[in-house]
């Protein structure tokens, strides 16, 4: 087979789930590997086979630790995959952190089904362990950005920042004299500790995110708008709960919350609470790696985790939950759909002086998108909650580009490449989007469809001989 194909197994008309498979004469290449997130139809397909073998796959590529990108890694591993799984240092450590604390969830999720017997399957199982989260991590092939690294005789790749999260890339793959860009979720040139988004500048073909390619992130001042409501919110006596995704959003909270902090902007005394024991491993991995990979030195992270209290004992989010004092509480999860978060939520949904703000995607079918549409009640651990808090939200706060920073994006690209394909977005987003850049840039998109082969095209050479590069472990 002398064809290049493109196939994507997840994050296709959805924003989870990422897994895009390249299909080549020389090796069938995985673009991230995650887990569907969201409501149970999506959570669902986590358990559906694939249409492809594991150990069919003979490498994957990864572009950053979230994981709805690296989720589904130990279930592949544990199928039989044994090949090389690319990424940069942060994201290696990162996905560590993630896959860890996934396998306990699931785990302790399982245990809990037991137990009140609300599964229809006896025994529920998790997904995977413990036990297979660490076992895939000796595949884990670390690799700095901007260096080519050859896979097999006419297929190599390189990373590039792209400013989503600490070690986040897009990804150049040049296979059989042609390039393929893999965009991965591409960041904001404006963020408060990432570098822009780096960006390549030749391409065939394009494989781009679109989450909000259907929106414009407002251009107001940021540290304003978030300093005007953490003081209108104390007038009231009240509590400011911020759901945050712990890998990424946590980190740029506490630097922009300590920056207001020292221009006298809110209140020097104000207790800011970052309660996830994620979270606070994110932030040292964050600290470990931040003279190389943001804009804020080591010295100055260190200051910014000693102005803030880092919680990980559950016994004392209660007591937090118990002290009327306004106070911030960063907590994941961002979308609400499980985690302390939901604790803080349940005694403070119901009270008009809290605000609860919402500062990052939130997928259908979470409790954030219900809040942010202005749901009069959130279902929480089996019961029902009563929604009186302020609910607002801070779009420029996004660690996702929107569609203007898309399009500027793509416009990097001279000549223009011949095709983009339009991933992890929702059905209104890509549509809105795919008309955009036809009509604005006048190129060709397609939106993927899961589990649809692509043709990109179609080899010249004669393959003789294969050659997969293969783990030695």
């Amino acid at each position: 087979m002398n064809q290049v194909i493109l196939q994507s197994l997840g994050a296709a008309e959805t924003v989870t789930g990422s897994k895009h498979l390249l299909k080549t004469p020389e090796l069938t290449i995985l673009i991230d590997c995650g887990l569907f997130q969201g409501i149970k139809s999506l959570r669902e397909q986590n358990w559906f086979p694939l249409n492809i073998s594991a150990n069919e796959i003979d490498l994957i590529i990864l572009t950053h630790a979230h994981l709805d990108h690296c989720g589904y890694i130990p279930l592949l591993v544990k199928k039989g995959f044994k090949g090389k799984i690319y990424m940069t240092k942060p994201t290696a450590a990162l996905v560590q952190l993630i896959l860890l604390d996934s396998a306990k969830l699931q785990e302790e999720d399982a245990e809990r089904a037991n137990k009140h017997h609300y599964s229809k399957h006896h025994p529920a199982k998790p997904l995977y362990t413990i036990e297979d989260a660490e076992a895939c991590f000796k595949y884990f092939y670390v690799q700095d950005c901007d260096i080519f690294i050859r896979l097999s005789d006419h297929i190599h790749f390189r990373f590039k920042l792209c400013g989503h999260i600490l070690g986040a890339c897009s990804v150049e793959l040049t296979c059989f004299e042609k390039v393929i860009i893999f965009s991965g979720d591409i960041g904001r040139p404006q963020s408060a500790i990432l570098n822009p988004p780096d960006y390549f500048t030749s391409a065939d073909y394009i494989v781009m995110e679109s989450t909000y390619g259907d929106r414009l992130h407002p251009d107001t001042d940021p540290y304003d708008e978030l300093a005007d409501l953490i003081n209108e919110t104390i007038r009231r006596r009240g509590n400011i709960l911020i759901p945050s995704f712990a890998v990424g959003r946590a980190q740029e909270l506490i630097y922009m919350l300590n920056l207001l902090k020292q221009q006298g902007k809110i209140p020097l005394n104000l207790p800011i609470i970052m309660d996830s024991p994620m979270a606070a491993a994110a932030t040292k991995i964050s600290l470990q790696y931040a003279d190389e990979y943001t804009k804020v030195s080591q010295r100055e992270f260190q200051e910014i985790s000693d102005h803030i209290i880092i919680n990980q004992d559950y016994n004392n989010t209660i007591g937090f939950i118990k002290d009327k004092k306004s106070k911030i509480v960063i907590a994941a999860s961002g979308m609400l759909t499980g985690g302390r978060v939901l604790e803080y939520l349940k005694h403070y949904v119901g009270d008009n002086k809290n605000t609860i703000l919402m500062i990052g995607f939130q997928a259908e079918g979470t409790r954030g998108r219900a809040l942010l549409n202005n749901t009069h009640e959130v279902k929480i651990h089996g019961q029902y909650y009563a929604v009186n808090a302020k609910v607002t939200e801070i779009q420029y706060l996004s660690a996702h580009a929107d569609q203007a920073e898309l399009l500027d994006w793509i416009k990097k690209f001279e000549p223009a490449p011949k095709s983009i394909f339009l991933v992890h977005g929702e059905p209104c987003a890509q549509e809105s989007f795919r008309v955009k850049v036809q009509t604005a840039l006048h190129l060709p998109v397609k939106i993927m469809k899961q589990n649809q082969d692509v043709l990109l095209f179609t080899c010249d050479y004669e393959i003789v001989s294969p050659t997969p590069v293969k783990s030695n472990h």
